[in-house]
């Protein structure tokens, strides 16, 4: 018989994480984290969403009690990065004003071109996702493709290599140059889609009961990780959001709600303050702090990115809706400061780990300072920018799909993409939301487009 291992929920696997997270935010957990050591408890797992073996029930027990005691710690960062948009507003002194007039959708092209650079970033991150910086950098070397600029393959790779830094086992069958058959299915797409969805269905006026309504009916929960299955679990527990961000929830100051944000930003064309709030009411779902600021951050850039051309711009725009004594505030700060210090991105990508490589590869932080990095290295440019992101590390696929988002909406049309990376997606897209599994990134942004300019949307805009 084998055993069910489910990831990202076994109080067992939860406890180093919240102990991890605790150093971050300042709560002295020494005397928990001596009682879980002392009990046989092992550390957070590295990189996977479960330890190797099943704790005991007396082992898994105690890990919800020091869960629980760990979550009535008081943290010294609650009123420099605070989760109320209230307060965020009140902490940004550059806070953006609405426009002046109401900004019409964006054109159907822009849009397009929007969904397949994200759909680009993410493939061509997929097959490395989860392995080391030297491993990304070794791989690429070995076929010729560093500094990376198109998309990985096995072939070429000498054997022992290839055992030493093992593609993603679930993506290097869709995600390798010889395998591309269209897009697959990833939840850095699936959330755009459920997004599209939850405007179409309550429009841009959603609560956040709204959105967890819509996951219960449309997202199985096999398909979400780290953060969003904490908080769908706590759903089918019975807890109510924005509880659900943070009870036993160690993830929810990692990426997910940023991988989640781009859609607040089509569907506010250059009002980056609207897009923030906007994402904001979805990402207090499953996120506090400083996960977050890093939706409304990826959102408020996106909304400049509808109106102007100039990424650096954009990215200001992603700043002002950040409380600026946080440490997103500081990691995309660092990564800006640090693109512009070197004309070598090996080397900005070698200052970021220096300076986030402690932190989990798929928290918010490391990965917004690579975004920034990567977005202001490239200077807009399209392939740059995915490539940039994806070759630092950490989160790639999402990094990839966030970058290629944003620059291919500052392309402005889906001829402006090289026909190399989008040629091998075929206008199709993978996915497990019903109804939309095959469809085409062209009638993606016609769908986005008419969630923006709809009837609901127009209400949302007045309102």
């Amino acid at each position: 018989m084998t055993d069910l291992r489910l990831t990202w929920v076994q109080p067992e696997d939860l406890i180093g994480h919240e102990l991890r997270q605790a150093a971050q935010d300042g709560r002295d957990a020494t005397r928990l984290a001596d009682r879980w050591h002392a009990a046989g408890g092992l550390p957070a797992p590295d990189r996977a969403g479960a330890s190797p073996a099943p704790a005991t029930p007396r082992l898994r027990a105690l890990a919800g009690e020091l869960l629980d005691e760990l979550a009535a710690l008081p943290t010294p960062l609650a009123a420099t990065e605070p989760t109320d948009l209230s307060a965020i507003r009140a902490a940004c002194p550059s806070w953006p004003d609405p426009p002046a007039e109401p900004s019409p959708a964006l054109p159907v092209p822009r849009l397009h071109a929007a969904w397949l650079g994200r759909a680009v970033g993410c493939l061509l991150g997929k097959p490395v996702e989860k392995l080391p910086l030297s491993g990304i950098r070794a791989l690429a070397r070995a076929t010729g493709n560093w500094p990376l600029r198109t998309w990985f393959t096995a072939e070429g790779v000498p054997d022992e290599l290839a055992a030493a830094y093992p593609w993603n086992r679930r993506s290097a069958p869709v995600s390798l140059a010889e395998n591309i058959d269209g897009m697959p299915e990833d939840d850095d797409l699936n959330y755009p889609l459920l997004t599209v969805l939850l405007l179409q269905r309550h429009g841009r006026g959603f609560s956040t009961a709204e959105v967890a309504r819509l996951w219960l009916d449309e997202l199985p929960a096999g398909r979400t990780f780290t953060a969003e299955r904490v908080a769908y679990r706590n759903l089918l527990a019975g807890i109510e959001p924005p509880e659900t961000a943070r009870y036993r929830n160690p993830f929810r100051e990692w990426i997910g709600a940023a991988i989640r944000a781009d859609v607040h930003g089509w569907t506010n064309p250059g009002d980056p303050a609207a897009a923030a709030a906007q994402a904001h009411r979805e990402a207090t779902l499953t996120h506090t702090a400083n996960g977050v600021y890093g939706a409304m951050f990826v959102a408020a850039v996106i909304a400049a990115a509808a109106r102007t051309g100039d990424v650096h711009g954009c990215l200001r725009a992603g700043l002002s809706v950040v409380p600026p004594r946080s440490r997103l505030a500081g990691a995309v700060a660092f990564g800006i400061a640090s693109a512009r210090a070197h004309r070598d991105f090996e080397t900005v990508a070698d200052a970021l780990h220096a300076a986030y490589g402690h932190y989990h590869w798929v928290h918010v932080l490391p990965n917004a300072a690579l975004l920034a990095a990567a977005l202001t290295h490239a200077d807009g440019d399209f392939s740059g920018s995915i490539c940039r992101a994806v070759s630092g590390g950490w989160d790639t696929d999402s990094n990839g799909a966030t970058a290629g988002s944003v620059a291919g909406l500052l392309a402005g049309h889906p001829a402006g993409l090289p026909e190399r990376w989008t040629a091998p997606l075929k206008n199709r897209l993978a996915t497990s939301v019903a109804g939309l599994d095959g469809t085409g990134f062209d009638a993606l942004a016609e769908l986005t487009r008419t969630v923006t300019a709809g009837p609901a949307g127009e209400e949302a805009r007045r309102t």
